[in-house]
């Protein structure tokens, strides 16, 4: 369990739990955490490839334009 974020559970007819409820602002902290730790792993397999370095800023901006 997550510090913090209180679970609710959805079993079926044996008793199984088959799905998770959240609190919307947990599920939206959990979504920011994820967001984060994805910047963290790109961060890593970018450090880790011989690829050309470009400035932080340049790299930002080329993101966001992909997402738009």
């Amino acid at each position: 369990m997550v510090i913090g974020i209180k679970e609710r559970y959805v079993v079926d007819e044996n008793g199984s739990r088959v799905g998770v409820l959240l609190n919307v602002d947990d599920y939206r902290r959990l979504l920011e955490e994820l967001e984060e730790l994805e910047s963290i792993r790109a961060y890593d397999v970018a450090k880790a490839s011989k690829d050309e370095v470009i400035p932080f800023e340049q790299a930002v901006a080329e993101i966001e334009r992909a997402h738009q």
